[in-house]
């Protein structure tokens, strides 16, 4: 089942946001994530807070979802607009899952329309959707577009059969072209999501991977290490002997070779799992999060952020559902970030970016450490030179050494 929320302070039922929000809210961006809680088929690595039919009781049907996470898209500007924070247009919207093509894509479209309603939206936003490979077609991307989607992104995850096997993924790798090609016809951005070291994965597989993706021309490219979490069917096939583990040093082999095929086909790293043909095509939606922007997370189990408050809604779609018919918040919980956890937090993410960080962001300690990362060959020594924290290809391997070298005791 999906992974249990985190714990933290009661939300209060109306929404509303403490007076700290409003500090410097005018230089933070304000995203929207959208959460569509359904698949077809549960994957056997996923943890996310997703749910098949069969999992499903009465009151979450997905002829119904689009109705109530507009209904939670009110309540947030109601509940913004009482807090203080005033109306302003949002700079990127991302629906995530599950599989958010699953609904229809009229359903997409008029959530994301009564958002532009709600806040507005900047002229050239980004307006991304996650998108299974079989759950598309050229008349679905093309109504996306033409309701104000700029951007795809599909879960290819590998083009080897028995690697999609191993991942209980339902597409068929020929797949993969047809959509991309298209959603270019319809005019939207295209990303790759792949999924390295899964069990039974050779580095001739990955090299396989790689090359048919990079073969599509992508504008962006994710590869993610697999991370085998408690609960799901992959761990207990592990457990159970049925397949083999993972190794870390697999892991960092086929890094390297994504790293090494992925520059030569011309985009460039920004956060150490993602790649952009250009700056502009980088995921902005995802670099807010990464910079600490403000955004509100629609659907059970999203996750929100303003102004150094977090908060998380229930996770079943019946009780999400429930609480907004009521009238009240559907979020469980929250936390009030004080300036110290939020400055090691910016620290923590702000160092795996491709711009780096500052490093009078750090404490003297810190800064010392500088010194040894160049030495080890984890910091780039030009850019450390002009006051920046980048890490090199090793010290991305190593990323969260490096951060903990740099972090206050």
């Amino acid at each position: 089942m999906p992974s249990a929320l985190p714990l933290g302070d009661p939300a209060p039922a109306d929404g509303l946001l403490p007076p700290q929000v409003l500090d410097d809210v005018a230089a933070r961006n304000f995203g929207l994530y959208v959460h569509i809680p359904f698949c077809a088929v549960r994957c056997g690595y996923c943890d996310f807070n997703t749910y098949t039919a069969t999992e499903l009781g009465g009151g979450a049907s997905q002829d119904a979802y689009a109705a109530t996470a507009i209904s939670e898209v009110k309540f947030a500007g109601r509940a913004l607009e009482a807090s203080g924070v005033h109306a302003r247009p949002l700079s990127t919207v991302f629906f995530g899952g599950g599989t958010p093509t699953l609904l229809p894509a009229e359903d997409l479209a008029a959530i994301l329309r009564a958002a532009v309603g709600q806040w507005g939206i900047e002229a050239g936003a980004e307006v991304t959707t996650e998108a299974n490979p079989d759950s598309v077609t050229p008349e679905s991307l093309q109504l996306l577009a033409d309701a104000g989607f700029t951007r795809v992104s599909f879960g290819m995850q590998s083009a080897v059969p028995h690697v999609l096997k191993v991942l209980d993924r339902t597409h068929l790798p020929e797949r993969v072209p047809q959509v991309v090609q298209w959603a270019r016809d319809a005019g939207l951005n295209v990303s790759l999501d792949l999924i390295y070291g899964t069990p039974g994965e050779s580095l001739d597989d990955w090299r396989v991977s790689l090359e048919t993706a990079l073969s599509y021309d992508p504008d962006h490219i994710s590869a993610y290490a697999l991370i085998v979490e408690d609960g799901t069917k992959l761990a207990a096939q592990i457990r159970r002997g049925e397949v083999p583990g993972i190794d870390d040093d697999d892991h960092a082999a086929k890094y390297e070779l994504a790293d090494e095929l992925i520059t030569n086909a011309g985009l460039g790293w920004y956060e150490v799992s993602n790649w952009s043909r250009t700056s502009e095509q980088a995921c902005r939606h995802n670099l807010a999060y990464w910079r600490g922007d403000d955004w509100w997370g629609i659907g059970p189990g999203a996750h929100s952020h303003f102004g150094g408050v977090r908060w998380w809604n229930v996770k079943h779609p019946t009780a999400y559902a429930s609480r907004l018919a009521a009238g009240a918040s559907p979020a469980a919980g929250r936390e009030t970030l004080d300036p110290a956890t939020r400055e090691v937090e910016r620290i923590m993410l702000e160092a795996r970016l491709g711009t780096g960080l500052q490093l009078d962001a750090l404490d003297v300690a810190g800064r010392h450490a500088i010194a040894g990362l160049i030495a080890d060959g984890l910091v780039e020594p030009v850019q450390a030179f002009h006051g920046r924290l980048v890490l090199t290809l090793k010290g991305r391997l190593l990323a969260d050494a490096v951060v903990r070298r740099i972090l206050p005791d």
